[in-house]
């Protein structure tokens, strides 16, 4: 544990080096010292879940804190190591991608000490074994997180999205101060092995505990509807830190919630279900207004609510078989569960860093102004396409190996009985209805930002330079495609994971690796069909000669890229049947011309026109906003005491202690 330490403090040690060097050398001091860290960090790591004893390290504090305990168990282990070396690869890709703002003169001391301070705050989350310490870690996460959100505190809707981050962070610390609370009060301390041994006793409602953890951790994680902060939070950050928030800082509110699972023995039926619906609905919500948006980075955040609803269902159902003894459910549930905790914080980092590449050569994340970049981009266009079918669910990439997973477990269960059969059915249906989405969506991001013709003109040449953007991406595309055709060898590595759930003893791996090997050469052999195809089509090519010539086009020559598919008109045959879940707003500008007396006169033949439309999320919509609203209206009524007079200010402070003086009176005697 104590390396483990040393690797947190190397990484600490980085930002704060980060502040005092040169601004050119800032990110270069931080990523060689997150890396150093990562290697501290993920070693100690691979010898826990290689079976070594879990280290501990012991802190004596004084009260109310007392003996502050660390531990690396299978979870906090597998943990560590996606949250290390992801965000290693995000200090790769800041190198490149902070170099714009270097040479606008902005300071980015501040900046990679918040970022430094993050990556510490996410590995200690996930080892501190002590309520109150977990809430100041907790806490400082979030503000660190907060500092990287509005890096670009100058403008208002960024500032506007930390404010929502902020705000909803400690809602949810409300809900995991309340549950740690009960807890430390009915076991008499804030150990989480105190814990374990309180809610298994039954002296407490396990539901409500579970629920208050589930608010606070699904607040950070971005279950429906705690998931409002989340599509402007994103958007707003830097493109590194948008995919290490997405990839990676979300992921510790799964963390959470497996690790309050994992103190339950036997989790109720009611527990499961509940996790499962919500999941459901988080990924069927998420990727359904995801489709309907026109930014870049805050479909991809939508999108984050997709898959964390896919794991929460893979955490369900992995509940469900802890719950009626099936060991088959149990494994396969919490391993697609796991397993797309990693997926996800690749194929996603990935595809916010190639949106970074596009942002910083284009100056705009609206997909409708974009177009035809996979000519000058072609690099960022293949990684994006990469991770895009992953995102997607496509075999063979590492996307399909996770969801087909939890899609196996769902089948396990089908023969519990007739109301989680029905449940399981409606699920394995809402899953695949969740990737049939995803497909169509990201059809739509890939043809309109990379096919085509640009939209507009781009304030300089779309073209790529830069090793350090493309070092990151080419690792994480590696993965995509590694864990996709080796998907036997993933699976017994997630299994010493999953052994911290359920029984894997009781479960045949045989059988299970038997049908993962033949994946793998139904993989390889396909890829290496495709791979000779491409190969001959080259050779084909290369012989004959290639011309260039346009499209046939019935002899019509007034095309231009107006007559292109928006990302509106594409997704608009799916967004009109599903308008009802979504806040969906259409706006009409006719062609008319005003008169000399200032009368509209509509055109027959029209001079101009306009059409927009408008997505915005009918949870913000219809539930925070109205409560705000009520909120402002009510301390409104109390605005008459904010004067603007310095001498009314002063008899406030007056008054203020000459109550206190007669409280501090009363009390005495």
């Amino acid at each position: 544990m104590t390396v483990y330490l040393c690797g947190i403090g190397a990484i600490v040690l980085g930002g704060v080096l980060a502040v005092f060097a040169g601004e050119t050398a800032k990110a270069k001091i931080l990523s060689l010292c997150t890396g150093i860290g990562s290697i501290l960090v993920i070693y100690p790591a691979i010898a826990v879940l290689a079976g070594s004893e879990a280290p501990e390290f012991l802190m004596q504090m004084s009260e109310p804190f007392g003996t502050v305990r660390l531990m690396m168990d299978r979870l906090s282990a597998f943990f560590a190591i996606v949250i290390a070396f992801m965000s290693f690869l995000g200090t790769l890709y800041a190198v490149g991608y902070m170099q714009h703002y270097c040479n606008r003169g902005k300071d980015l001391g501040s900046h990679f000490l918040f970022f430094s301070i993050l990556i510490a705050s996410m590995l200690l989350t996930v080892t501190v074994q002590h309520g109150l310490a977990f809430l100041i870690v907790w806490e400082i996460m979030s503000l660190s997180s907060f500092f990287l959100v509005t890096f670009e505190q100058e403008k208002e809707e960024v500032c506007k999205a930390g404010l929502n981050y902020l705000i909803s962070m400690h809602i949810g610390a409300v809900f995991l101060t309340a549950g740690f609370i009960v807890l430390a009060n009915a076991s008499g301390s804030f150990d989480f092995s105190a814990f374990r041994t309180v809610i298994n006793s039954g002296t407490l409602s396990v539901f409500a505990v579970f629920l208050l953890f589930f608010m606070g951790f699904g607040m950070k994680a971005g279950f429906v509807p705690l998931h409002t902060w989340l599509p402007q939070a994103h958007p707003a950050a830097p493109s590194h830190i948008s995919g290490i928030m997405s990839g990676i800082m979300i992921k510790t509110g799964i963390y959470g919630i497996l690790r309050i699972v994992s103190m339950l023995d036997s989790p109720s039926p009611k527990l499961g279900f509940f996790v499962l619906i919500v999941s459901l609905l988080s990924g069927l919500l998420g990727v359904a207004c995801a489709i309907a948006q026109h930014n870049l980075k805050k479909l991809l955040a939508y999108h984050s609510v997709e898959n964390i609803g896919i794991i929460g269902m893979g955490i369900g159902v992995g509940m469900l078989g802890l719950s009626y003894k099936n060991s088959a459910m149990a494994v396969l549930g919490f391993s697609g569960a796991l397993l797309h905790v990693l997926n996800h914080s690749i194929f996603k980092s990935l595809l916010f860093y190639a949106a970074g590449m596009v942002y910083q050569k284009t100056h705009t994340m609206e997909i409708e102004k974009l177009g035809g970049l996979a000519k000058s981009m072609r690099f960022t266009a293949i990684a994006f396409l990469i991770g895009a079918a992953a995102i997607s669910g496509l075999p063979p990439l590492n996307g399909f190996i996770s969801e087909f997973f939890i899609y196996w477990g769902m089948f396990k269960g089908l023969k519990g009985g007739i109301f989680p059969a029905v449940v399981l059915v409606i699920s394995i249906s809402g899953l695949a209805f969740v990737g049939a989405m995803a497909l169509l969506c990201f059809t739509k991001a890939f043809g309109v930002v990379f096919q085509g013709s640009p939209r507009s003109r781009y304030p300089e040449e779309s073209f790529e330079t830069g090793l350090f953007f493309k070092i990151p991406m080419i690792a994480e595309c590696a993965m995509i495609v590694l864990i996709g055709l080796f998907p036997a060898q993933v699976f017994s590595l997630i299994c010493t994971v999953t052994s911290q759930f359920a029984d894997i003893s009781g479960y045949p791996m045989t059988e299970a690796l038997t049908v993962l090997n033949s994946l793998s050469k139904g993989f390889l052999l396909f890829l290496l069909t495709a791979v000779l195809v491409w190969m001959l089509r080259s050779r084909l090519r290369s012989r004959k000669g290639v011309s260039h010539c346009k499209t046939w086009d019935c002899g019509y020559q007034a095309g231009n890229v107006r007559m292109q598919y928006t990302a509106s008109s594409y997704a608009d045959p799916f967004v009109r049947i599903i308008r009802p879940v979504l806040d969906y707003q259409e706006h009409f500008r006719l062609p008319v011309r005003h008169t000399a007396d200032n009368k509209k006169d509509f055109l027959l033949f029209p001079e101009a026109a306009g059409f927009e439309s408008h997505t915005k999320d009918k949870m913000e919509s219809c539930v925070i906003e109205p409560v705000i609203s009520l909120l402002s209206r009510f301390l409104h009524l109390f605005s008459w005491i904010q004067s603007g007079n310095i001498r009314v200010y002063i008899l406030y402070g007056l008054i203020f202690l000459a109550a206190i003086t007669v409280w501090t009176m009363g009390v005495q005697r």
